[in-house]
């Protein structure tokens, strides 16, 4: 990590401290340093995709999903000239134990009430009515960020691992661990301990999450029939990448595009 970390904290237009707030990131185009919130964070694109890297890996959330960010959780996000927004929960509104940044999906209800928040942004003075709206969003995310949708893609220090990374997202079509150990000039087992050592996952995991990630990015990106997204990301046909995506993100591919309106 290069960048110095910053604490960013929220207040109000006298400066005490708010229990809630939203803050609009709607058409920006920033890449943030390094940096962690007293307050809990919740950040959703309402178009397009937003990234967020967190210590263990890096993360790529189109709409149909948000990402939680607890508070003292170290992060960097990118946002680029994408409609988003963010709702802020003090933790003694909603206490979480979670120490990492996760992806969470976004039903309709959530996507409705980040917009709603938007009128009440963090430089303002608290009032009733916010103070009840942002009560009911906080027990409402206890359910919401309680189960999380794998798509934290590893990053590594390691310049062989990071390597192989890049070989396999290059090839992702026809690419197989004795095309990584070739390249990599390991064997399969010394490359799959230090990849395991590396990312926390092994190769094939790896492997299968980025497929997922591309895929995501070629549904919301692309009017490609879904069966040519299947080879160029190395299914054998539609029905095996149906499967993946499903067990993945909880839906078929054809209902998330369809979600994606």
């Amino acid at each position: 990590m290069q960048a110095r970390l910053v604490t960013m904290r929220a207040h109000s237009a006298e400066e005490m401290p708010l229990a809630a707030g939203a803050h609009c990131s709607d058409g920006w185009s920033v890449t943030s340093p390094w940096h962690y919130h007293d307050m809990h964070q919740l950040l959703y694109a309402f178009d397009g995709a937003v990234e967020v890297e967190g210590l263990q890996g890096h993360y790529k959330v189109p709409r149909q999903f948000a990402v939680w960010i607890p508070a003292g959780a170290v992060h960097r996000t990118s946002i680029q000239r994408i409609p988003s927004g963010s709702v802020f929960l003090s933790p003694q509104l909603l206490p979480c134990a979670m120490a990492a940044p996760r992806v969470i999906a976004a039903p309709a209800l959530l996507r409705e009430m980040v917009m709603h928040a938007m009128r009440w942004p963090l430089d303002r003075a608290a009032d009733e009515m916010s103070e009840a709206y942002f009560t009911c969003f906080a027990r409402l995310c206890e359910e919401w960020i309680a189960e999380s949708v794998n798509l934290l893609l590893p990053s590594s220090t390691d310049a062989r691992m990071a390597a192989i990374m890049a070989h396999t997202e290059q090839n992702i079509a026809t690419v197989t661990l004795a095309d990584v150990c070739r390249e990599a000039h390991m064997t399969g087992r010394t490359l799959r301990r230090h990849f395991h050592k590396a990312a926390g996952i092994s190769w094939e995991e790896y492997r299968q999450r980025l497929r997922i990630c591309l895929a995501l990015e070629a549904l919301d990106s692309t009017t490609n029939p879904i069966g040519e997204i299947a080879a160029t990301l190395g299914y054998e046909n539609p029905a095996a990448f149906a499967r993946a995506f499903r067990s993945t993100t909880g839906l078929a591919p054809r209902d998330y595009r369809k979600t994606g309106g």
